[in-house]
């Protein structure tokens, strides 16, 4: 059995070219060579523009990625700060229980007691990064000081922290408690004293 030709065998045409080709086949030689640059132009720029896209994808994703870990990190440091808050004002009542009790007496094994939980409950403050905001002496600063007021003194400079009130804490680097204190502020002199007087009183006097 021998296999009959088709058509297009018989015809002696040739397969059809492709479409570029197609298109082209009516163009000169140096036609068709700007027309192909032309089109490795295109080729080329929308093979940068999906490069491009695919780059901001990429770094969007990498920018979701270490958002949610952060957000992860940091709800794992300050997830128990509103516990360890709440055991501060424990720590405050044990301070002062220790500073107003004498270490003598029939009280002593009582106050070493005292002491023994005062250390263990510092202890685990600390090991859950808890430690205290710096005060006496320092510069006032509204982030980790809450201000009761002013007091004259020259042993500060004025708007440094003259007494602490209360001790303020932070978990890591954030303030959970401020510290509550007395700014210092300068004395005035005898001239200050008089420009603050009333008139009316000087006028009465």
């Amino acid at each position: 059995m021998t296999n009959e030709p088709n058509d297009s065998q018989e015809n002696g045409a040739e397969p059809s070219p492709e479409k570029g080709e197609d298109e082209w086949s009516h163009l000169s030689v140096d036609d068709q060579f700007a027309a192909l640059r032309e089109y490795l132009g295109e080729a080329r720029q929308e093979a940068s523009q999906n490069l491009d896209t695919a780059q901001r994808a990429q770094a969007e994703l990498a920018n979701f990625r270490r958002r949610t870990e952060e957000e992860r990190v940091s709800q794992a440091r300050y997830s128990n700060g509103r516990l360890l808050t709440r055991l501060l004002p424990i720590v405050e009542e044990l301070d002062l229980a220790v500073t107003h009790a004498g270490k003598g007496g029939p009280n002593a094994s009582w106050l070493e007691g005292v002491m023994l939980i005062q250390r263990k409950l510092r202890n685990m403050l600390a090991s859950e990064g808890v430690t205290a905001v710096d005060s006496l002496g320092a510069l006032f600063n509204p982030l980790e000081h809450e201000a009761l007021g002013t007091v004259e003194t020259t042993e500060y400079p004025d708007g440094y922290v003259a007494q602490a009130i209360r001790p303020g804490y932070r978990l890591h680097d954030r303030v959970i408690q401020p510290a509550q204190v007395m700014v210092a502020r300068e004395p005035q002199t005898n001239d200050q004293a008089e420009q603050t007087t009333d008139p009316k009183e000087t006028e009465n006097g």
